[in-house]
């Protein structure tokens, strides 16, 4: 259920350096009810390291995905606003950027609840989702959205190319991060994929992670933290060109990889090399001072939230979002700090946060109970929660945020995206 790794997730090196320990963890998407909570939970360690041949960050601790992604699986992509518009636009540029029609084929891997694909069919481009988690998968079939729910590999690559299928665009957003065999994975997108025909990937950058010291978004299903410099050698290995890169504001800096298997190389991807190296991503040094800003901000937050507490406050939190089960397990923020959590998908509603005994309700509970301060664990979607919470806000409800730093907002924003 549980493997350590000694060698590097994509080009196998042992040349692996320790960049931060978070300790022992639950899984940060196993939502537990009062129940289970008080039977105990299972705990995993969480270890991050930085390979110096290919300069991938990576966890060495690999759970079995079967228990990440099985039944339970609470994860849908469609309660969030700014998602949905984020991806229909991603769709959109794609169907003008590659021409798309009904005799194109559009795979999107880790589907979910066919919430970009949707956008395709709308066009009239015919698409196949695939997706392990059997509840996201059941909702992408119930609004028509074809669906596989298996993982995705090589050998199913083969399987569908054998049946006729050949994919014009492969569409991974915030999957590659998930996979612990990144070369079978890719190797997978290469087969799939028609000659003329493109990858797209999208995942949270390592360079924003770093340098916003984003930990909370460490955690068992992110096995892996990419650089334009690890994509590239990794895409290389499988006959795909990485031609192009653009940064998004999404998930607190996320990179979008374009990839093909006749392609050359582009401006804006010689450009993130040369600055990557510049930089020093593709040095050891660059990461070795992470753990200690990490600490940082678990001292502070603490020492906020206790003082609040000391003085009477009542304290909610935002999001059950699988980077709050990291943050709040990692810093210590359980029951005795926070009276609730909130959550718009019904899904999570009714369940605890992993590790900390804090139960999870509607967000309407906020304006219910009026708690003092409201804890944006989803960060990465505060300027959608705040304009969706502004009758909380306008009752004099207050707000905090962890990161890059434990702080209360002083005013409240709702122009800028997340």
């Amino acid at each position: 259920m549980l493997e350590i790794r000694t060698t590097c997730r994509s080009c196998s090196s042992p040349e692996l350096e320790l960049v931060l320990n978070l300790g022992e963890m639950p899984l940060s998407d196993a939502l537990v009810t009062p129940e289970e909570y008080a039977k105990g939970e299972d705990r995993y360690g969480l270890t991050v390291v930085f390979c110096r041949r290919c300069c991938l960050m990576q966890i060495k601790e690999t759970v079995e995905a079967e228990v990440l992604f099985g039944a339970d699986y609470p994860y849908y992509s469609s309660f969030s606003d700014y998602l949905l518009q984020h991806s229909r636009e991603n769709a959109l540029q794609l169907i003008e950027r590659q021409k798309l029609s009904g005799a194109s084929l559009v795979v999107e891997l880790a589907s979910n609840d066919g919430y970009l694909l949707k956008n395709f069919q709308e066009k009239g481009i015919p698409v196949l989702g695939i997706d392990p988690a059997p509840g996201p998968a059941a909702a992408a079939e119930k609004i028509g959205v074809p669906t596989l729910c298996e993982f995705f590999d090589s050998e199913m690559a083969r399987r569908l190319r054998s049946e006729g299928k050949r994919a014009d665009v492969i569409v991974a957003n915030n999957v590659m991060a998930h996979i612990p065999d990144l070369n079978d994975f890719v190797e997978g997108m290469s087969i799939l994929l028609k000659e003329d025909g493109i990858c797209t990937v999208e995942n949270p950058y390592v360079k924003d992670l770093i340098e916003n010291c984003e930990f909370d978004t460490i955690y068992h299903e992110h096995q892996c933290y990419h650089s334009v410099t690890a994509v590239s050698q990794l895409f290389a290995r499988h006959g795909l060109t990485l031609f192009d890169v653009e940064h998004l504001p999404i998930h607190g800096g996320s990179l979008r990889y374009y990839g093909g298997p006749n392609q050359e190389a582009g401006e804006a991807v010689k450009r993130y090399l040369a600055e990557e190296e510049a930089a020093g991503l593709t040095s050891f040094d660059y990461y070795r001072d992470f753990g200690q800003r990490v600490e940082s901000i678990k001292t502070e937050l603490i020492r906020l939230l206790r003082g609040l507490k000391a003085e009477g406050k009542r304290i909610a939190a935002y999001g059950a979002a699988a980077k709050g089960s990291t943050l709040t397990n990692y810093t210590g923020v359980d029951h005795e700090l926070l009276d609730f959590v909130v959550d718009r998908n019904v899904h999570k509603q009714g369940l605890y946060m992993p590790g900390i005994g804090v139960p999870i309700r509607p967000v309407e509970a906020l304006v219910e109970e009026m708690p003092d301060y409201v804890l944006i664990l989803a960060w990465n979607f505060k300027d959608e929660i705040l304009r969706q919470q502004a009758e909380y806000t306008g009752k004099g409800g207050q707000w905090i945020v962890p990161i890059p730093y434990p702080a209360v907002l002083e005013t409240v924003e709702t122009t800028s995206q997340p």
